[in-house]
Formats: C-alpha cells, sequence, structure tokens
C-alpha cells in the first residue's frame, strides 16, 4: 500500500467516523447543556482519549483477533503495529471471515433503518417503504443472510459462518442500541451527577461506536489506519457535540447519508469476502459521493425554508 493509498483511506475513515456519529453527536450536546462547565471541558479533553485510543483503537485489534483466534491476542498485537510478514498473512486469509460478518451486519443496520426507523424523508421511496413495507424488514434480512450463506459456503464454510455471526450481533445488539438512544435522552433531565452523566456518555459512545468500527474495515484491516482515520473523525465529531450541534441540526438529511454510507460499505464489504476485486479507493469515493449527495439536498431543503420563511 502506497502513502497515497493511505491517505485516501484515512480521509475516508474520518469521514464516514464523522457522518456515523453526527446524531450522535447532537444528543450528546443536549446532555452537556446540563453540565457545569468544568465537566463539559473534561468529556472534551478526557474523553477524547478514551473515546480515540481505547474504544476506536482497542475495539478493531479486539474484531482482528476474534476473527483471527489462531495467532492469539499478543499475535494480533504484533501483526498490528510491526512488520512480522507471517502473522499478517494468518489475518490476511481469514479477512473474508471479518468481510463477511462485519459487511452482513452493516447491510442489516441499513436495510433496518430503511424499512422501521422513523426518519426524514429525502425521496418518495423512503417514505413508501416505511410506512407501508416496514413489516416486510425480518424477511428481506432472513432472505439475504439464506443468499449470503449459500453462496460463501461454497468457498469456505468459514466465511458462512462469519456472515451468521453478523447477522447474531446485529440482532443482539440492535435492541441494547435503542434502549441506549432513549436512555440517552432521558439523563439530560435526570438528577444524575456530572460525572456520572460522563461515564454514562463514553459508555453510550462506545455502544454506538460498533457502527462506524465495523465500517471501516471496509477501508482497510490495517488497525493503525483505523486509528488514525477514525480518531480524526472523533475529533472533529467532539467540536461538533460542543461548538456546531445547533448548525448540524438544520441538515435534515445528514442521518440519510451516513445510512446510505453504511449500506454501501456492507455491500462493499459482503463483494471482498466473496472474491470479488475491489480497488483500494471504492469505499472512499462512494463515501464522498453520498454524504455530499444528502449535504446538497439537506443545504437546499433549508435554503427553500428561508425563502418561505
Amino acid at each position: 500500500m502506497g502513502f497515497s493509498d493511505g491517505v485516501i483511506i484515512v480521509l475516508g475513515l474520518a469521514l464516514f467516523e464523522i457522518i456515523s456519529s453526527i446524531d450522535n453527536a447532537v444528543v450528546n450536546a443536549d446532555v452537556l447543556l446540563t453540565m457545569s462547565e468544568r465537566a463539559r471541558k473534561w468529556f472534551l479533553f478526557y474523553g477524547i482519549i478514551i473515546a480515540v485510543f481505547v474504544v476506536r483503537g482497542l475495539l478493531p485489534l479486539l474484531i482482528v483477533w476474534a476473527s483471527s483466534p489462531g495467532v492469539g491476542f499478543m499475535g494480533a498485537l504484533t501483526a498490528t503495529f510491526s512488520n512480522d510478514a507471517s502473522v499478517r498473512d494468518i489475518i490476511e486469509r481469514q479477512k473474508p471471515i471479518l468481510l463477511a460478518g462485519g459487511g452482513l451486519y452493516l447491510v442489516y443496520l441499513f436495510f433496518y433503518w430503511l424499512f422501521v426507523e422513523p426518519k426524514e424523508y429525502a425521496f418518495f421511496f423512503e417514505s413508501h417503504i416505511h410506512r407501508k413495507l416496514s413489516f416486510w424488514f425480518y424477511a428481506v434480512a432472513s432472505a439475504l443472510l439464506l443468499a449470503v450463506v449459500w453462496i460463501t459456503i461454497r468457498i469456505n464454510p468459514f466465511i458462512a459462518f462469519g456472515a451468521v455471526v453478523g447477522s447474531t450481533a446485529f440482532f443482539i445488539t440492535n435492541g441494547f442500541k435503542h434502549n441506549a438512544e432513549q436512555a440517552e435522552k432521558e439523563i439530560a433531565h435526570s438528577k444524575m451527577t456530572d460525572i456520572s452523566k460522563i461515564l454514562y456518555l463514553e459508555l453510550l459512545d462506545t455502544t454506538f461506536s460498533i457502527d462506524g468500527v465495523l465500517g471501516a474495515f471496509a477501508f482497510t484491516i490495517s488497525v493503525p489506519l483505523i486509528l488514525l482515520g477514525n480518531g480524526l473523525g472523533a475529533f472533529v465529531v467532539r467540536y461538533v457535540t460542543i461548538h456546531g450541534a445547533k448548525t448540524v441540526r438544520k441538515y435534515r438529511f445528514l442521518k440519510n447519508g451516513a445510512m446510505y454510507s453504511i449500506g454501501s460499505l456492507g455491500a462493499i464489504m459482503l463483494a471482498e469476502a466473496m472474491a470479488v476485486h475491489i480497488p483500494v479507493w471504492t469505499p472512499t469515493f462512494i463515501t464522498f459521493i453520498v454524504v455530499g449527495l444528502f449535504f446538497w439536498l439537506s443545504a437546499r431543503e433549508l435554503k427553500a425554508e428561508k425563502i418561505i420563511a
């Protein structure tokens, strides 16, 4: 991998981390308004250390280790921060298992948003699917899992198993995340201490970062690059949480852009798991195009509202 490829990957990772975390950042901003100035500064400084180095550094490493248990935790750590070619080769061979699980998880996440979750409608079909066809989500999810397993089990049974793990992980974590979202909105009006709120926000950040970390593997399996790209994005998100939440709220379709990006990256990961070659620049290119489209749609809608007002 050349320097230019690395830069492209880091930029894509940073943008994906920003767009996939904006929604949570806006909710965090509401909570921070109920806290003291000292607590807000603590959340910004120490919280970013936890968010970047602990969550977005350790979590990808654990996922790589889980997909290649034969190398051991220390082997995965060695492969991450050294040039041990033998260990890297083992992890590279296990990559399709990771891609199948992560890819199916992200595709499920996209379809759940499209069929079930309340949303701003950027296109007509989003309204139609959500209002008329929401009950089809579980049928689509089941059929997709069946198709992925049918294709990948012929390539490698462990890839098919990875897809089943990704499906299981989605349904386990999805309920937890929805409860966490509701709880996060409620703590702004609770009588919790500032320290309790900070700890709770960090716990929720860890929960919601799973989507971003899994999506990062569509760009690369290099943990240092993931740490750099997602870390850069996390810095921007923390800044938005403090200074730009009101502005972000005005752009109605940014969440749509995040979800279409997630769906696209999930599809890329599934394709790579099935031995389809995807150029290294493709995930970054798609992310910038999708996010740019929905930013433009949001800006156009905002301009129209100002004209009417």
